[in-house]
């Protein structure tokens, strides 16, 4: 006897409603969906399906990671860390200058080699190779696995703080993932303004609070331009070392100097706080240099000892260039230049025209499957195919709604692909059904032995796509990912409509009318 469980049912039917509950926000336009994310609770599904680059309309970047500039700075900074550890061992050398992925050092006593060696060592641990010829020379760098580390956190890093970026500027829905060893590829629907963004993304923002030199250029010390247009040309020799670094920062924001321009007020952390209270208390009288990207925005004298933890940034700014650099500072420095490599803008109305040929598509693809499915089984039968595609495509667009996915041109041909398959699994069953009852049995043991036995052949067939969904997912790029996700969520949608709705259907008519041969 056939029979489904009550609470199965009440699941079934719940998660038909749940279906349409999470698809309608697609419906009301965005300011009804506006309002009932500000009034609803926050239980209630408000959210719409995401429209990708390509639907929407904005802008594409590919970003390249400067990685070596990382590097080249580690071994300058492993170059300075190395003087004073030197002098304290009292280890005499002739250069000591960096290298490619390290430093060389030109000992003066070939007997301090491995005295050397060891404070390289403590510095750095494994991840340094150190060589030493016998004329007392030592070259340390770094091993390979060591410096695709730098390169992997320098990505990851890099990625997260243009999220950070984009973020601030309100975009929403962006597309940031890494693409190969060194390159980000960044989807900015709905951006008009892609040379802004380009600005924003490709600033470093490393800021840094140094002492200026006392003596002029020398050996620690760097020589840095004037960003002031007022006074290009002009450089300014500071300690190489910055007292205070961006990253000790807690928030920034645009505010008016006391002349009523336009500025950048910031507070330190905890840290930044303390040490900037101590050295600014240690050098009274003495100026000091705010540095931005290896260029001096400001270059005032120390007054008193600035112990609150806040400050201000003025130079020659426009509200513009204030706020930028503002949510430059909040989001934090990149840690490695980036380069535009590849730039490409759609238009809002090509995104349109695409959102209009996919809906045609769509339409099409359901009206053809369903005259084809009710022509093959009758309205019946036919008939529940054709409500549980309905359905399927009312749970595909339900879980792309409620899980944020973003929609895209491949996505929508994912989803079409998805309704011409859709009807596989009816197929299977009600020619099974069909096949029973020619072989003699009643129609309610043939109706339990289809559903049964296609069973198998059904998760089979769908299983060997759904591998091949999750291998382009795995291994393709942006357009091939959207067109896996969309083909994923189809396969679980129809599997689930055509194993259990359907057969809820099938198995409510037969209760209720109770047919003595099979209608197809």
């Amino acid at each position: 006897m056939i029979h489904i469980p009550r609470w199965k049912v009440i699941l079934i039917l719940l998660s038909c409603v749940l279906g349409v509950f999470y698809v309608a926000p697609n419906f009301v336009g965005e300011q009804n969906r506006m309002w009932m994310q500000a009034n609803l609770p926050a239980f209630l599904p408000t959210n719409a399906v995401n429209l990708g680059l390509d639907l929407q309309g904005g802008s594409y970047l590919m970003l390249k990671v400067d990685s070596d500039a990382v590097l080249t700075d580690h071994a300058e900074n492993l170059t300075q860390a190395l003087r004073p550890e030197l002098r304290k061992a009292k280890i005499g050398y002739t250069r000591l200058a960096p290298v490619a992925n390290g430093v060389r050092i030109s000992l003066r006593n070939t007997a301090d080699a491995e005295a050397a060696r060891k404070i390289i060592r403590d510095l750095e641990g494994s991840d340094m190779e150190v060589l030493t010829s016998e004329d007392g020379v030592i070259e340390a760098r770094l091993t390979q696995s060591a410096i695709d580390r730098i390169r992997d956190q320098t990505i990851g890093q890099s990625i997260e703080i243009v999220r950070r970026r984009v973020d601030e500027t309100g975009t929403r829905e962006p597309t940031i993932q890494r693409q190969g060893e060194d390159r980000i590829v960044l989807q900015l629907p709905g951006v008009d303004d892609p040379q802004r963004m380009k600005e924003l993304i490709g600033t470093t923002a490393k800021l840094g609070f140094h002492l200026l030199s006392e003596g002029g250029p020398a050996s620690g010390t760097k020589t840095l331009p004037m960003a002031d247009p007022d006074r290009l040309g002009s450089k300014i020799a500071v300690e190489r070392r910055p007292i205070i670094t961006g990253d000790m920062l807690d928030s920034a924001s645009f505010c008016q100097s006391q002349t009523g321009e336009p500025a950048v007020c910031f507070r330190f952390n905890g840290i930044g706080t303390r040490r900037f209270c101590d050295i600014t208390r240690e050098n009274v009288g003495k100026p000091f240099a705010i540095v931005l990207d290896e260029k001096v925005l400001s270059a005032p004298n120390i007054r008193e000892p600035i112990c609150g933890g806040s400050g201000q940034i003025s130079g020659s700014f426009t509200v513009k260039d204030a706020n930028d650099l503002a949510l430059l500072l909040r989001a934090g420095a990149l840690p490695a230049p980036l380069d535009v490599v590849e730039e490409r803008t759609v238009g809002p109305s090509l995104g349109s025209d695409s959102v209009e040929a996919g809906k045609i598509a769509g339409l099409a693809a359901i009206g053809i499957v369903a005259v084809f499915i009710l022509l093959t089984y009758g309205p019946l039968f036919g008939g529940f195919a054709a409500a549980a595609l309905i359905l399927n495509i009312i749970f595909i667009f339900a879980l792309l709604s409620g899980l944020g996915a973003t929609l895209t041109l491949p996505g929508i041909a994912g989803i079409i692909l998805t309704i011409g398959m859709a009807v596989d699994a009816n197929v299977l069953i009600f020619e099974r059904i069909r096949e029973e009852t020619r072989n003699g049995r009643s129609l309610i043991s043939a109706i339990d032995s289809g559903y049964a036995r296609a069973m198998a052949t059904i998760m089979d067939s769908n299983a060997t796509t759904l591998i091949a969904a999750v291998i382009l997912f795995m291994l393709g790029s942006g357009p091939v990912k959207g067109f896996a996700v969309a083909l994923t969520i189809g396969i679980i949608t129809s599997v689930y409509s055509a194993l259990t709705v359907t057969r809820l259907m099938v198995v409510t008519w037969f209760h209720t009318r109770k047919p003595r041969t099979l209608p197809i």
